[in-house]
């Protein structure tokens, strides 16, 4: 009898599975178009899910071997259910291999269950916890009607009754595995996200089997001189197809809601949330069948929206309400934690930009703000020309003087502000110490454009970084350095685009802990013994999650003879200081302040002092209300233990003068 059932019960399973991949990626092609290398990523998609993804989810280790016995196994066995029950193959040792593949599977729905038993508070509930069972039945059922195949029992074992049993049990793990796979349903991840993979709106993320640190963070340009197009994303649609299934790819894991700061602050935003709405406009609808946790603040129920309705309508059911979209610091704590490798920054920004753009609508001082970067060429609005005020006593080299050298000193626009003024001065101190052939912009120097991108103006972030291109390009430099790791990730990974043949900017910049770090290894710079109190240090999103730089810092600390005391969110789940994404001149308000939380994380440490290296990590962290732990810039620590001789590292930067002159004369302006 199961002669004739299974085969059905398969190839039904497979025919509707193949129908609603059809309807499927016709929810996905909604979309705009998106040009991907279709066969290339197919063919890489294997090497993408065993290595890339599997790197991700092997950060938890329960989850990661969960992961190959279940998803391992699974695939497996029902290849072989094909083969061995669709196709009739009596062959004894692939039905010994299915048992065992279907053995591997069950012991990891075991590891399934014990997880969501009681469930984390981040992982989805309803659909989910039906999850381990239809493992089971798929396993169980596939490995008692396999038995007889194998040899172990009787063909005719059990009789009718029994075989009925086994077809039900069956059918139900069919209908999960397959079914729903492609219907809607927990399983629906497995072939979203493998042709996520494939077709990932960010191909230079994943290795190429050649070894090296693969990563992907500058916000991709808008086209501007396009009328016909609209700027930003207003409806589910106005996304790219790839970004479509990227959202369809979800499966609701919480990682990233449990890294996110503002979620964690209480302000309205999830970012799984915020994913499975846009999984609803997709194919239209309510959240009212959500099973996650909600925006803080915002029950289920009240969000909905379509394909082509408005994400943020002006009045009306919201699928997203604008408050959720700038509440992100963009710190990209999602985007790390995410096994499916999901780019939640840049749908954000795409709404935000539209908001910006098409509608003018950035809450609080964001108006402000736009307006002096296009009046003044800065956030705060000061006249572009006291850019140099605070150094008056420097005498500061200009680039317009020099025309070249070794380093170009970018200051930002933390020289508008008191505090920072510190760090620059202290930054200055150090390249002098090590006899650095520098220079400055000056008045020359304009906004990086940082927060213009982050607040979604495009329009002002592209003017600002074609006069900074232009500008430079009038110059010879062997490096950028910067104490600002947001003007450093937009130098480094953002400008480039906007460069022409005669102006290109693709640029070596160097965030000043790394360039630190390298001149105390060439031994430029001497200490004195460290007689501060404890230390730990804090990791700019910027820095580290965007641009993958965590030890050059701290090699910097242990050379001060600094041992640093980690906080238990450092490296690569760093808390957010809450100062990124300009979420501080959105100001949307929560149930508490993000760099409260992380001051919170230095008291744990018990260190006296938090190590920085970034201006708005900085500003920040020193708004916390005493007591708290001292906050010091890297470059601040290094000037206060220079020796006073600095022959040291006059005679070592001799050594590297020749050096310098060839870098000079390699610079492509």
């Amino acid at each position: 009898m199961l002669d004739i059932l299974l085969p059905i019960l398969l190839f039904s399973a497979l025919l509707l599975a193949a129908i609603g991949a059809v309807r499927r990626v016709r929810l996905w092609r909604q979309g705009r178009p998106s040009p991907v290398p279709i066969m290339r990523g197919l063919m890489q998609m294997p090497r993408r899910y065993l290595v890339d993804l599997h790197h991700i989810v092997d950060r938890d280790k329960y989850i990661s071997k969960t992961h190959v016995a279940t998803a391992g196994g699974f695939v497996l066995a029902a290849l072989l259910a094909i083969i061995v029950h669709g196709f009739g193959l009596d062959s004894a040792i692939l039905a010994w291999v299915l048992l065992a593949a279907t053995i591997s599977m069950f012991v990891g729905s075991l590891f399934v269950a014990k997880r969501r038993n009681p469930p984390p508070q981040r992982l989805s509930k309803g659909p989910w916890m039906r999850l381990p069972k239809s493992l089971m039945a798929f396993s169980v059922g596939m490995f008692m009607v396999t038995l007889p195949t194998a040899g172990i029992l009787p063909e005719d074992a059990g009789g009718w009754l029994i075989a009925l049993v086994l077809a039900a049990v069956v059918t139900w793990g069919l209908g999960e595995m397959f079914f729903g796979m492609t219907w809607g349903g927990p399983m629906k991840h497995a072939f979203a996200g493998a042709l996520h993979l494939a077709f990932h709106r960010r191909q230079e993320r994943f290795s190429d089997g050649t070894g090296g640190e693969h990563r992907s963070t500058g916000l991709k340009a808008l086209k501007l001189d396009d009328d016909k197009k609209k700027l930003g994303v207003e409806k589910p649609a106005d996304f790219t197809w790839n970004q479509l299934l990227g959202f369809d790819a979800c499966v609701q894991c919480g990682r990233c809601e449990a890294m996110c700061p503002a979620f964690a602050a209480g302000q309205p935003l999830n970012p799984k949330k915020l994913i499975q709405d846009m999984v609803i406009g997709m194919a239209g609808g309510t959240d009212a069948n959500y099973h996650g946790s909600p925006y803080p603040g915002k029950p289920i129920g009240e969000h909905g929206g379509s394909p082509n309705g408005p994400i943020v309508p002006r009045e009306g059911r919201a699928l997203v309400d604008a408050e959720t979209l700038w509440s992100c610091t963009t710190c990209r704590a999602c985007v790390e934690e995410c096994p499916m490798m999901i780019e939640h920054v840049d749908a954000i920004v795409d709404m935000r930009r539209f908001l910006t753009l098409e509608h003018g609508n950035t809450p609080n001082k964001g108006a402000e703000v736009l307006d002096n970067l296009i009046a003044t060429d800065n956030p705060g609005g000061f006249d572009p020309d006291s850019r140099l005020h605070w150094a008056a006593d420097l005498n500061l080299p200009l680039m317009a003087d020099k025309k070249e050298a070794e380093v170009l000193l970018w200051l930002g626009d933390g020289v508008f502000d008191m505090r920072n003024q510190r760090t620059l001065r202290s930054l200055i101190k150090v390249l002098r110490a090590a006899d650095v052939d520098f220079a400055v912009l000056g008045n020359e120097e304009r906004d990086s454009g940082d927060v213009a991108r982050r607040l979604g103006d495009e329009a002002t972030f592209q003017t600002l970084a074609r006069r900074n291109i232009k500008t430079m390009s009038q110059y010879r430099f062997s490096r950028i350095v910067t104490c600002d790791p947001h003007s450093f990730h937009v130098l480094k990974n953002e400008y480039g685009e906007l460069g022409t043949a005669d102006m290109p900017a693709n640029y070596e910049v160097y965030h000043h802990s790394t360039y630190i770090n390298e001149l105390v290894k060439a031994e430029r710079l001497t200490f004195k013994a460290w007689k501060g109190g404890s230390v730990t240090y804090h990791d700019p999103c910027y820095l580290g999650r965007y641009n993958g730089e965590y030890e050059a810092p701290r090699d910097v600390l242990r050379a001060l003879g600094i041992e640093v005391k980690e906080m238990a969110r450092s490296g690569y789940r760093s808390r957010c200081c809450g100062g990124g994404g300009g979420a501080p001149i959105t100001d949307i308000p929560g149930k508490q302040r993000i760099p409260d939380m992380r001051m919170g994380d230095v008291r744990e440490t018990g260190a006296d002092t938090v190590a920085v290296g970034c201006p708005q990590c900085t500003a920040m962290l020193e708004g916390v209300v005493e007591p708290r732990a001292d906050i010091k810039d890297i470059a601040e620590l290094v000037a206060d233990a220079l020796t006073t001789d600095a022959a040291a590292g006059k005679k070592a930067s001799g050594k590297n003068a020749s050096q310098t002159e060839r870098n000079v004369e390699e610079v492509t302006s």
